[in-house]
């Protein structure tokens, strides 16, 4: 896999939409941190990120996150929580849990056997120390 030059991060990529004010930014920010990661595969310049709530605080709230990447399908992911906070964290690990079946659809078929290959288990040397054995075990 080659380096991404300028990799995207939430803080770079987020917009607050509908029902969110410029101030919202920074914490929802900071609730999808974790999805730096996932984005860092993706050019900065070639993916952005919207989240929107639709009746906020009211019974029937919705959240909205849409993922935009070049050359990718748009995805978009929605809860109806009514606690804000978990919304936004389901959004995110909905949209974490999409990039990377995305990826996994897009790896190429020859390549799928390596994954699918147990790895061999070294058996412990007598000369090791057992406590070090015990601990890499547990």
């Amino acid at each position: 896999m080659s380096a991404v030059a300028n990799p995207a991060t939430v803080g770079e990529c987020l917009r607050v939409g509908a029902g969110f004010s410029q101030g919202d930014r920074n914490w929802i920010a900071e609730q999808f941190a974790t999805l730096d990661a996932r984005l860092a595969g993706f050019h900065a310049d070639a993916t952005e990120l919207e989240v929107s709530v639709k009746d906020r605080e009211a019974r029937g709230q919705k959240v909205t996150l849409e993922c935009w990447i070049a050359g990718r399908q748009k995805i978009v992911t929605t809860s109806s929580e009514e606690d804000l906070h978990a919304a936004l964290n389901d959004v995110r690990d909905d949209l974490r849990r999409r990039l990377n079946d995305a990826k996994t659809r897009q790896e190429p078929r020859h390549n799928k056997h390596l994954r699918d290959i147990p790895q061999p288990q070294g058996e412990a040397n007598e000369s090791e120390d057992p406590a070090r054995v015990d601990a890499e075990t547990a």
